[in-house]
């Protein structure tokens, strides 16, 4: 992400510097992150607001019931040392840099956001889709060093009428299906043991009994499922031997769900066509990392930018400031 666009710095963009007032009734709240300023005044006129940028904020562990962040980590030692907290708002849907299990013993309520970003989600997997699609990353790069490229050396697909294999049919995968519905008439198969038989009911899919059906079966397959133990490495060299050639892969959940090595050499081998990736083992991705995975002209990457537009980091910001709001009066 590109937070200086997104949050700006300066009190002119909007900021409020009401500095937190001990004696106010309202609810103190500590903001350990910077949000978007429409939810940073939106929090000022529910909660009395310890902003970042106040002195107080150092007192957080000692003094906070309730806290609000975006993208600092929450450790077991800091949880510890939090003796009165009770519950967290957390921008966004992942919670991998909060200690899910240091709070469950604490009953420590985590209050993330799922599901409002899911539409940003979702039109950056159809971007990376057609970018790697029709090369585009390829084909700029090539331009922009001042390269020649005839178009008759241009080579894309084309995925209309294609088949869209989903991994994962939560809020984002639900918002993926129906844009490949709408853009290419896309015929939709989707795997998630977790969700009822019943689900998407609204939209017609095949529904698979196993990851390996999904693979087979995709022209792109779309990732939206956590990284656990379970799904480290769920597509690796041995899964993409099982894919089309002309096959593309798009990463939006979290980096190690794709094996990343094995990815560059099954795109070296021509086993799939190409990748997208927003999510990377290491964020942001650097050139000395990925410049093997990047060589091959078959793999886009964005730095983790799914949510990252002013419109999604503004309506996460509020909703994780109305849910920890809620949960404030319901335990008041």
């Amino acid at each position: 992400m590109a937070p200086a666009l997104l949050i700006p710095d300066s009190p002119s963009d909007g900021e409020q510097q009401t500095t937190y007032q001990p004696e106010s009734k309202r609810t103190p709240v500590y903001m350990i992150d910077k949000l978007h300023p429409a939810a940073m005044k939106h929090a000022q006129t529910l909660f009395n607001v310890v902003l970042p940028t106040d002195p107080e904020i150092q007192n957080w562990k000692a003094n906070a019931e309730f806290v609000l962040m975006r993208g600092s980590s929450l450790s077991a030692a800091d949880i510890d040392e939090a003796p009165r907290l009770r519950a967290v708002g957390k921008q966004g849907v992942g919670i991998d840099k909060i200690d899910a299990e240091a709070c469950e013993r604490r009953n420590i309520a985590i209050l993330n956001t799922p599901g409002v970003n899911a539409t940003a989600v979702a039109e950056l997997v159809l971007a990376l889709t057609m970018s790697v699609a029709r090369q585009i990353g390829s084909i700029h790069l090539e331009l922009s060093r001042g390269g020649v490229l005839p178009k008759e050396n241009c080579s894309g697909l084309i995925l209309t009428g294609k088949t869209l294999g989903l991994l994962g049919m939560g809020n984002i995968g639900k918002a993926v299906a129906r844009i490949f519905r709408g853009a290419f008439g896309a015929e939709i198969v989707a795997y998630d043991p977790y969700m009822p038989a019943d689900a998407w009911e609204d939209i017609p899919h095949t529904r698979a009994a196993t990851v390996a059906e999904v693979l087979v079966a995709a022209d792109v397959l779309s990732i939206h499922v956590p990284l656990t133990a379970g799904t480290r490495d769920l597509i690796s060299y041995k899964e993409m031997t099982t894919m089309k050639s002309t096959s593309i892969i798009i990463n939006a959940a979290r980096g190690g769900i794709v094996n990343e090595a094995d990815l560059a050499t099954a795109v070296s081998e021509g086993l799939i066509w190409g990748a997208g990736l927003d999510c990377h083992e290491e964020e942001p991705p650097t050139k000395a990392t990925y410049e093997k995975l990047w060589s091959s002209g078959r793999i886009v990457s964005t730095p983790h930018i799914g949510a990252a537009t002013a419109q999604t980091q503004m309506e996460t910001a509020k909703a994780a400031v109305d849910r920890l709001y809620e949960f404030s009066r319901q335990r008041a």
